[in-house]
């Protein structure tokens, strides 16, 4: 299970990369366009749809490496049962709340969808296909968090913990 959870981060990140990549890609076509005296349709719109993508991809990973600014400041002061206790309501708290946006999410998606819904852009892009990357970033987060709840609960630490931990030595 661990593996097929460690793939599943490693996916998200390289999806994400590949996101930023193609944000990257349009910005320096437009730039050369605009130079020749042209345009390159729809960049702003897909430059749009691409760092909304990498942003939600990155989330779940980015917990588990201890990117998201925490702020600790009772968790830290307590230590054994009670921040045991803190982190995993805390950690419930947010797989609760991240697993409603994500069930909400799909289904705005599924409704993009089923009515057809297009951008309102230069390029008629589908609306779904953006909405689905977010929402596949967003179940990732949670699979994160409640990967990090199970372990709080079983008494392991948290992957920010650890993450935190390796970048201080």
């Amino acid at each position: 299970m661990r593996t097929a959870l460690s793939f599943l981060y490693r996916a998200a990140e390289i999806l994400g990369a590949v996101f930023l990549v193609l944000i990257a890609v349009l910005i320096v076509s437009q730039v050369f366009a605009r130079l020749a005296g042209r345009m390159v349709p729809g960049a702003d719109e897909l430059a749009g749809y691409c760092m909304a993508a990498s942003f939600f991809l990155m989330l779940g990973p980015a917990l588990r490496r201890g990117a998201h600014i925490r702020v600790g400041v009772l968790v830290d002061r307590l230590h054994g049962a009670p921040r045991r206790a803190l982190e995993t309501l805390c950690l419930a708290f947010a797989t609760a709340l991240s697993g409603y946006f994500a069930w909400f999410w799909l289904r705005m998606t599924y409704d993009s969808y089923d009515f057809g819904d297009l951008g309102q852009g230069v390029l008629p892009i589908p609306l779904w296909i953006p909405q689905a990357a977010m929402a596949v970033g967003l179940i990732i987060l949670v699979v994160a968090l409640l990967d990090d709840l199970l372990a709080v609960i079983q008494g392991r630490q948290a992957s920010y913990q650890n993450a935190e931990m390796q970048s201080e030595g």
